[in-house]
């Protein structure tokens, strides 16, 4: 454990950001989206402030100590949300498609789910969800998703500053068996192993994770009940939540993930549209942009305790899915409402036979 003078703000902004891109690769079990990259890595400063005043509070020391401690014992414990949730893996978001667009059109509906309107164009989503074709995909072959994505490159706790789009390319075993090797990322010239992270001293094989709700297959979501209820039930028991969280954004958030960098069934993706409509506070937005600058609805729900609003983006004609974004609910200090915190535009998916192979021309048209 080592010890720093204090010094100015900025220069222990610059240490906590380091001690961030030092944390070591570990578990990727979900897919997050860039939002709530940006929420893990906030939570990760701000246990970090609070375990240094816990320890100055402790030994008396006045309120700027001029020592300062980053403890190993911080990221073995506390942290370890954060980091399983993929913080130091390639995440990011899309291009800022432009702030524009209506707030989320408020009013539940009678049955304590979304909004009136968000119920009726999630019918027609899932309408037409049910209505594409969509050929099974095999366990020995990989989902193949590209799209072009952004996220907030600013000081940390400071005003957002949207970065330049860029693109990326991620690649998803389709084993129903336990594995180890999950996938691939191919961000910023880098290629990132998605992998589950093996404590030291274990046998590899006990920490290998099957096909489910963590790491989503083909096969597994060809599995889930179709009626939006039972499916709703099922997300409701098997989504973790960390503590003060709200469960209903968290299954939202989920739902987002499993429809973002996957392909499914059309049953199954008609089913998570109709569960989606059964959440309490989603709301449809009447515009929004997405990466690459395509305007859309939305599909919304506002996440209270950090003043943010996830909206899924769709085509406005075909009701494709186009993309997602978050921005501002309300004014704060780092963005007045509306502003963009990240976004993303889905470009294509394909299925190939190993991971790092883009799609042929045939593959994709298998998948168009």
């Amino acid at each position: 454990m080592t010890a720093t003078p204090a010094g100015s703000e900025q220069e222990e902004r610059g240490e906590r950001e380091e001690l961030v891109r030092l944390l070591p690769v570990v578990p990727r079990e979900q897919q997050l989206s860039p939002g709530r990259h940006s929420h893990h890595k906030d939570v990760l400063m701000q246990l970090i402030d609070r375990d240094r005043r816990d320890e100055r509070e402790s030994s008396g020391s006045p309120a700027r100590s001029p020592r300062r401690f980053a403890r190993p014992a911080l990221v073995a414990g506390a942290v370890a949300v954060a980091l399983a949730a993929g913080l130091t893996v390639g995440i990011g978001a899309g291009e800022h498609g432009g702030g524009g667009g209506t707030a989320a059109r408020p009013g539940a509906s009678s049955t304590g789910g979304g909004s009136r309107s968000a119920v009726v164009t999630l019918d027609r989503i899932a309408a037409v969800a049910l209505r594409t074709d969509v050929e099974p995909v095999d366990d020995s072959e990989f989902v193949y998703v590209r799209s072009k994505v952004s996220g907030n490159e600013g000081v940390f706790d400071g005003p957002v500053e949207l970065g330049k789009p860029h693109e990326r390319q991620v690649w998803y075993s389709q084993q129903e068996k336990a594995v180890i090797g999950v996938g691939l990322i191919r961000e910023d010239g880098q290629d990132w192993p998605i992998e589950i992270g093996v404590p030291d001293g274990t046998d590899p094989e006990d920490s290998a994770v099957p096909a489910g709700i963590d790491r989503p297959t083909y096969a597994w979501l060809a599995s889930l009940p179709t009626d939006p209820d039972a499916l709703l039930k099922l997300l409701y028991a098997d989504t973790r939540v960390e503590k003060g969280r709200d469960k209903d954004q968290e299954v939202f958030d989920r739902i987002g993930d499993l429809i973002r960098e996957q392909i499914m069934p059309s049953a199954t993706a008609a089913a998570f549209y109709k569960a989606t409509a059964r959440i309490p506070g989603v709301t449809e937005a009447d515009d929004a942009v997405d990466a690459v600058g395509r305007h859309g609805i939305a599909i919304a729900r506002e996440d209270t305790l950090y003043g943010t609003r996830t909206e899924w983006i769709f085509d406005r004609t075909t009701l494709g899915y186009l993309g997602e974004r978050t921005v501002f609910s309300r004014d704060t200090e780092r963005g007045k409402a509306g502003t963009v915190v990240d976004n993303s535009a889905v470009l294509e998916r394909a299925v190939v036979d190993k991971r790092g192979q883009e799609p042929d021309e045939r593959r994709r048209a298998r998948r168009s």
